[in-house]
């Protein structure tokens, strides 16, 4: 039995997380749980799950959850307390997607613990991989990704040995809602429509992020640093049917890829316990009747692809700058302040390759951070 810790499990990714637990019960419980403002879902989760420990910050949250009688558990709250929770023993596998860059801290603080994290927090890597990759190599922490594409490249790695055979690893990307839109096009696009993702379900934030393709670029930058490879290694590409997530080419011209369903249950249930198979209710492909199309990276959003590999050449606060911009362009455009099209000229007009250092820790991130959200939010500011 393995005990199991969401951070955000009212998310995407969390409900994906409990839904293999619920098949797997045998297997696996949910021992603590983290929400932000969904009392009302996190209720249900309390009362069907029965965790031992609940952490949330709001003061709200809490009081909601305070009279709940059919179980008995434990409520955390700040930043001492969910250190506690994250260190707590019984705890074996912590799931991290908390949505952005919020998640940095439950992150940097579960690497130094030695337990493994499934991370689908892809904003932790892109704005501290420096230092989270070294932190959880040093308290031995496992970190295996949950990201579709990354947990197919990580399954795909498994039979090599040797990281100098790999030739190219494809990281693809279905193209979103607007795959065959032009720049122009994109400026007259509703919030409902960028939120209609024609593969997956997912949280605001990041069918947004894929809407834009900007996902695939912080993917790009995630996957340099979970794989410690060079970030010419991986090649974007669009596959509109998101049922091959990732292709990796060796240098004897033999390449394995990781097929299935859009579902996010199958990278889960690998992640949590990648030395078997867990077994749940899943959609079998069908080979016969399948289609698989592949084509290029739109060259009208080669400039995003192009800040990421800046961002993976050049490292220092880059990925926190690359980040943060993203982050208030795509909040600015769900209350729709600006258009769709906008989006891309706020964090092109942000992105400040002269903004490096050598000397990268959490407070020189957090304080970046800061200072790229109040840029942003001038260049919303000026947009006509």
């Amino acid at each position: 039995m393995k005990n199991i810790l969401i951070l955000g499990s009212t998310g995407s990714v969390g409900e994906s997380t409990l839904k293999v637990i619920e098949e797997n019960r045998d297997s696996f419980r949910l021992i603590g749980m983290t929400f932000h403002r969904n009392s009302a879902r996190a209720i249900e989760i309390i009362e069907k799950y029965a965790p031992d420990f609940v952490y949330t910050n709001i003061e709200d949250s809490k009081n909601a959850i305070k009279d709940i009688s059919e179980t008995s558990f434990e409520i955390l709250s700040g930043s001492n307390d969910l250190e506690k929770l994250l260190s707590i023993d019984n705890v074996d596998i912590v799931v991290s997607a908390i949505s952005g860059f919020a998640g940095l801290e439950a992150t940097i603080l579960t690497a130094k613990t030695g337990k493994r994290i499934l991370l689908a927090n892809k904003e932790s890597i892109v704005v501290a991989g420096d230092l989270l990759m070294p932190l959880a190599k040093e308290h031995g922490t496992q970190i295996i990704p949950i990201d579709s594409e990354h947990n197919a490249i990580h399954q795909c790695l498994l039979s090599c040995t040797d990281s100098n055979d790999i030739s190219d690893i494809v990281i693809t990307a279905s193209g979103g809602p607007f795959l065959n839109y032009s720049l122009d096009e994109l400026s007259s696009v509703s919030v409902k429509q960028a939120l209609a993702h024609p593969n997956w379900s997912m949280g605001s934030k990041i069918s947004i992020d894929s809407a834009t393709l900007v996902n695939k670029c912080l993917e790009l930058i995630e996957a340099k640093y979970l794989f410690n490879l060079d970030g010419s290694k991986f090649s974007l590409i669009v596959h509109p049917q998101s049922i091959i997530h990732s292709i990796v080419t060796f240098k004897d011209g033999s390449s394995i890829s990781q097929m299935s369903n859009p579902d996010m249950r199958v990278p889960i249930a690998n992640a949590l316990s990648f030395d078997r198979k867990v077994p749940f209710k899943f959609k079998p492909l069908d080979f016969s009747g399948m289609r698989l199309d592949f084509l290029p990276f739109p060259d009208d959003r080669i400039f995003l692809e192009e800040m990421a590999r800046t961002v993976c050449s050049d490292g220092g606060l880059l990925g926190t700058i690359f980040n943060a911009a993203n982050e208030v362009a795509v909040a600015s455009f769900l209350k729709e302040e600006i258009k769709f099209s906008d989006i891309y000229s706020v964090i092109e007009r942000t992105f400040d390759t002269k903004s490096m250092s050598n000397n990268i820790d959490l407070e020189s991130i957090y304080e970046m951070d800061k200072e790229t959200r109040i840029q942003a939010k001038k260049v919303i500011e000026s947009l006509p």
